[in-house]
């Protein structure tokens, strides 16, 4: 890493001059203690230097290349400028939750900077995630409730998808109500996300910053049941579902139902800090551990079980290398901290001893075959190859399907597709007047961040929406907004 100061950096020569630095990592010794956050931020000088790499392009690539299009050049030209708390403002005004996607994204931002192939690309992520803790610890973020416009939204689902349209509406004036059938709001971030990610503290400050902002959340509830949709549209001026994860997918094969045959997610949500134990403990402690699948739920098995003790950590994976779908950030801390995998393996039988106990996963080696409808071979598995790898216990994160909408109550009044999904037009609105859709529910099974992408598209149809209403409907004792 270069320490010269920015003054003896050339701007028009950075990209070339001053090398991609990632920010600070704790060893794998260090973080195998612990569930913390193993990465830390840049320091300011730094964040200025790597800032100075982007070369501003007219037509930036790497907004193109942001799922949730952030506008990218324009804090980072602030940044390298060093005016930070401006950039910190940019970045929380354009930008949605960004100090918890920024953890959990792959930084696809960063694979299609214009730099890629000519020089390293420029750090975008690193320098998001100085900037979001620059604009928190200096009073930069958002925090005062935004004059109201008088309309009231109905968010189903309290999850990313949920949070996320929930956080752009409020943000607009929008007086917004969060409903989820679960005790506590956060969904996959509560449960699915191991501490080493992101720690939960600042899932709570991001719940703090929206009810200040004045959203409120009803939990434990079952809309279509109580409330219905009916009094939903009753009280308020639209009312949108999002969801962002299915169901995950079960393993069926010979063996598979039974003691030491767990979900993957189940595992994770049980060890997270906080999480509810409604399910009989997941031991890792000394076992030798097989993880199926090879997405980010499969490396945070991983990384969890050798944090638990396990004695060995491995994933057999069913396709080659270079199409393991987990964030590539991922696959590499979880190598570093021990884990092993084993590539063109698909599980056939989990073998049991005479006590029912698991002892291998018996696998067949596959070879790629005819592409599949995302481009990657479908992995063919090769006759008279078995192998059997040791196990004591087997963690399944084979990813997930689709999770059909349930039309309960008088949720049947929304259309779906013969499979299930919700049917909605350009504007991500249903066949319901007022009433929008996104996510997987709409999608089907579809990347995390494209469900979130989902909520902040819906977000802005549903204030155009509103302001197609003849008179706004005005809470008691909520002024009108100022015209």
């Amino acid at each position: 890493m270069s320490h010269e100061s920015t003054t003896n950096t050339d701007p028009r020569y950075a990209w070339r001059e001053t090398g991609k630095t990632e920010p600070p990592r704790r060893s794998a010794t260090e973080r195998l203690s612990d569930f913390f956050e193993i990465y830390s931020f840049l320091d300011e000088e730094t964040a200025r230097q790597q800032a100075m790499r982007c070369i501003q392009c007219p037509e930036p690539t790497c907004v193109q290349g942001c799922p949730l299009n952030n506008q990218i050049p324009e804090w980072l030209g602030l940044v390298a400028d060093g005016r930070f708390r401006e950039a910190a403002h940019v970045l929380s005004a354009t930008s949605c939750m960004e100090e918890i996607y920024s953890r959990l994204c792959s930084h696809p931002c960063e694979n299609a900077c214009i730099l890629e192939g000519r020089a390293e690309p420029v750090a975008i992520n690193a320098i998001e995630r100085f900037l979001h803790e620059y604009g928190f610890t200096h009073g930069v973020t958002e925090v005062g409730p935004v004059p109201p416009n008088g309309k009231k939204v109905a968010v189903m689902n309290a999850g990313p998808c949920g949070l996320t349209c929930a956080f752009d509406l409020v943000r607009a004036g929008c007086q917004v109500t969060v409903f989820d059938h679960r005790s506590r709001p956060g969904g996959l971030l509560v449960n699915g996300i191991p501490s080493f990610k992101m720690e939960k503290a600042l899932l709570e400050r991001r719940l703090a910053l929206l009810r200040k902002l004045g959203v409120s959340f009803q939990l434990e509830v079952r809309p279509g049941l109580a409330p219905t949709l009916a009094q939903l549209l009753a009280e308020y001026d639209a009312v949108f579902f999002g969801a962002a994860v299915g169901q995950v997918k079960p393993l069926e094969i010979p063996g598979a139902h039974g003691p030491g045959v767990h979900q993957g997610l189940t595992f994770i949500a049980q060890k997270n800090v906080g999480a509810p134990m409604d399910t009989e403990p997941i031991e890792t402690a000394g076992r030798h551990v097989v993880v199926l699948g090879g997405g980010d739920i499969a490396m945070d098995c991983l990384r969890t079980a050798l944090r638990l003790g396990a004695a060995s950590a491995t994933c057999l994976y069913r396709r080659e290398a270079t199409h393991l779908p987990a964030n590539p950030y991922e696959y590499q801390n979880a190598r570093e901290e021990g884990a092993r995998f084993e590539f063109q393996w698909t599980p056939v039988a989990v073998l049991r001893n005479d006590t029912g106990m698991v002892t291998h996963v018996r696998c067949l080696k596959t070879r790629p075959g005819a592409p599949e409808m995302d481009g990657r071979p479908a992995p063919e598995p090769i006759p008279g190859t078995e192998r059997d790898f040791p196990a004591d216990l087997v963690l399944v994160a084979m990813g997930f399907v689709s999770a059909p909408f349930q039309p309960v109550g008088d949720l049947s009044r929304i259309a779906l597709s013969p499979d299930g999904r919700v049917l909605v037009d350009e504007r991500l609105m249903t066949n319901v007047p007022g009433v929008f859709a996104g996510g997987t529910l709409v999608r089907g099974q579809t990347a995390f961040l494209d469900a979130v992408r989902d909520a902040r598209a819906a977000a802005r149809f549903i204030q155009e929406y509103l302001h197609l209403q003849p008179e706004p409907r005005i809470s008691p004792g909520v002024p009108p907004a100022a015209s």
